[in-house]
């Protein structure tokens, strides 16, 4: 089956799996999810299109973990305080008033203005406060087998991006070229065999290596990150099954405290 590859690899990555609210998480690799957003990057597909599901659909994904990264957590504020020497004098603030800080409610008045947040103690714009999380130095490879034509269509718009793309959220942008090949392979657990890992990740490697491949949904952990309706943040069950891959012709680690 047709087989495109991608080198997913850079300082910072975040792939959200759980995230609600204050607490942004990441997964410990690539989500489905994530992979086809940034496809549909590549492509010039807007949220709301109906082209992301089916990519979604028509594309199965495995992930070998060449380098699982450190857990990074980063603790975010937005708005709060003053902006360029302005005070709040404690009135209601919306979304259309001069920039005094902030960050904006879900609550609307009847003239359809946004609120933003207001602290009841200090009367001051409200402080939101989120903890991020991060792979800090992770290298996964992705496969992606489906129709030879998508696969093709996928591959050129890498090459030829029409939005830039990057490894989850926006600040997190990819140290490498991400666009690692294809083939044709029986399956994805063989593709990510075969392929080689690069020099750098290979002489750190001390044991068997993690393999994640999407299977049918029943013959794997369950996992809701196939999208379903992106602009809603709708998203569908998949499998996936996991496996530990021991490395061929893996050189044993030196112990060099010893005589």
């Amino acid at each position: 089956m047709h087989t495109l590859f991608l080198r997913l690899e850079g300082p910072l990555q975040s792939w959200g799996l759980r995230a609600r609210w204050g607490e942004r998480d990441t997964a410990s690799e690539p989500t489905k999810s994530g992979v086809i957003g940034l496809l549909g990057c590549c492509l010039g597909l807007r949220r709301d299109s109906s082209e992301l599901q089916h990519l979604s659909q028509a594309l199965h994904m495995g992930v070998r973990v060449d380098s699982p990264g450190v857990l990074l957590r980063d603790y975010h504020t937005t708005g709060g305080g003053t902006f360029g020497g302005r005070r709040h004098d404690g009135k209601a603030l919306f979304h259309d008033n001069n920039y005094v800080g902030g960050v904006l409610s879900a609550e609307v008045n009847p003239k359809g203005r946004i609120y933003v947040k207001v602290n009841e103690a200090t009367k001051l714009p409200e402080t939101d406060v989120s903890n991020r999380y991060y792979l800090a130095d992770a290298s996964f490879l992705v496969a992606l087998q489906g129709p030879a034509a998508l696969l093709e269509r996928c591959e050129q718009a890498i090459a030829d991006p029409v939005w830039p793309y990057f490894l989850g959220r926006k600040s997190c942008v990819p140290s490498v070229p991400i666009l690692a090949g294809s083939g044709d392979y029986p399956d994805l657990q063989t593709a990510l065999e075969q392929q080689p890992i690069p020099q750098r990740w290979a002489e750190q490697i001390r044991g068997p290596i993690r393999l994640l491949i999407e299977v049918e949904l029943g013959q794997g952990n369950h996992q809701n990150d196939a999208i379903g309706n992106a602009a809603r943040r709708v998203f569908h069950p998949r499998a996936v099954r996991e496996y530990f891959w021991q490395v061929p012709n893996l050189q044993p680690s030196i112990n060099t405290l010893e005589g």
